[in-house]
């Protein structure tokens, strides 16, 4: 059986797993810029995610899949723009978004990613 790796572990969950040579990482959302416009909400997210992927041994380079909720899907080009210019060329993962009501309406971005360790 494989080791279970957990990063930045609390008492309701981790914020990464790694396991099986892949890590995934919670949904992150953006603690750093709560309220503020979905491109710097999308930007501090994903800086926490690369945060995360370095943590495990790895990097946006080898993601396999993202999974995105937005609050408001009218915001998916602000978002969008921001997601291009960080998402790696030519190793762009499989990606999923949707509208979805987040855990507190300070909040109109989470994402989550799975890559290979």
């Amino acid at each position: 059986m494989s080791d279970v790796k957990r990063i930045e572990v609390g008492d309701r969950m981790s914020q990464a797993v790694v396991h099986n040579g892949t890590v995934t990482t919670a949904g992150q959302v953006a603690l750093r810029a709560p309220g503020e416009s979905v491109a710097d909400q999308t930007r501090d997210i994903l800086a926490k995610i690369d945060e995360l992927l370095a943590a495990a041994g790895t990097s946006k380079e080898k993601a396999i899949s993202a999974y995105i909720w937005l609050s408001d899907i009218s915001t998916f080009n602000e978002m969008n723009e921001v997601w291009d210019a960080w998402v790696a060329k030519g190793e762009a993962p499989v990606r999923a978004c949707v509208e979805s009501k987040l855990a507190a309406p300070q909040f109109t971005v989470e994402i989550q990613v799975i890559a290979a360790v």
